[in-house]
């Protein structure tokens, strides 16, 4: 068993928990039917009412309120709703009914709301199954074309053939000095690729400065430091042979160093008078130095 062979599932659309159903006369003129004329007692039964969806009918149902039996039912085909449910001439609140029985045969009835809210909702309802039904029927038909179309085309064969061969062809970037490190190949890649000048790295923090020399120590005598190194070594010299302890040992004289100072007197820069004249004397030498 299929699908296709089960009922129609149904979609409520719209339940009123109390209507009115009277018993109305044939229509007298082509105006249309008037609530007006219906009487308190031509209402032959109250009840529930249901608006149920099943496909692409509609059907509003009567029943029971307490035990859900069936009344009296009103199928609303597809673009006939005007037949089957119309309204009065002379309220918002009520409508004329086209019952079927199923078998055939048919009549009609009066139907009436207590609120007119209810029968606005009943309204909507019925409306919006008719505009579903609508949409449902272009998208089947645009469906229906679009299928035709493409069985209409021929499909296309979009594989190689045989011996056939792709061939791609992929450009590759030229390499450019553009890196960080370009500037430190040599001075051409100082001009991009694009001819813009690039900027030269900048210089490490303190590179560019020159430290001052350390400050001389304390107690420092420049005239010491500036002296001729001949001097100097001559004084090292005469100390070096004062402070030599083999000679006084072999010569047999004091070890004291300063016991003889006149290698030491000769050693020291002599001074002269303003007449040219050298004084040989060792005082006026210690006095000049």
């Amino acid at each position: 068993m299929s699908y296709a062979d089960d009922e129609p599932l149904e979609h409520t659309l719209l339940v009123v928990r109390e209507v009115s159903v009277y018993k109305i006369a044939p229509r007298g003129s082509s105006g249309g039917y008037k609530c007006g004329e219906w009487l308190q007692s031509d209402k032959i039964w109250t009840g529930r009412l249901r608006v149920i969806s099943l496909n692409d009918m509609c059907e509003v149902r009567l029943e029971d309120s307490n035990t859900g039996e069936l009344f009296a039912a009103c199928p609303v085909m597809p673009g006939k709703r005007d037949v089957t449910v119309e309204n009065v001439v002379d309220s918002s609140r009520y409508f004329v009914l086209r019952i079927d029985d199923g078998r055939g045969k048919h009549a009609f009835i009066g139907l009436g709301f207590a609120e007119r809210n209810e029968a606005f909702d009943f309204n909507v309802a019925l409306s919006d199954h008719e505009k579903y039904v609508k949409r449902e029927a272009e998208k089947e038909e645009a469906r229906g074309s679009t299928k035709d179309e493409t069985l209409s085309q021929p499909s296309l064969d979009l594989r190689l053939k045989e011996g056939e061969t792709i061939r791609i062809n992929v450009k590759t970037k030229p390499t450019s000095g553009t890196g960080m490190l370009s500037g430190a190949t040599g001075p051409t890649n100082v001009i991009s690729s694009t001819g813009r000048m690039k900027a030269p790295l900048a210089p490490p923090p303190g590179g560019g400065r020159i430290r001052s020399p350390l400050p001389p120590p304390p107690n420092d005598n420049k005239s010491v430091r500036t002296s001729p190194v001949s001097s100097g070594t001559a004084f090292a010299s005469s100390l070096g042979s004062v402070h030599d302890p083999a000679k006084s040992w072999d010569s047999g004289t004091s070890a004291d160093p300063f016991s003889d100072l006149s290698q030491l007197e000769k050693n020291l820069p002599s001074t002269t008078k303003p007449g040219g004249s050298r004084n040989g004397n060792a005082a006026g030498g210690w006095a000049a130095f």
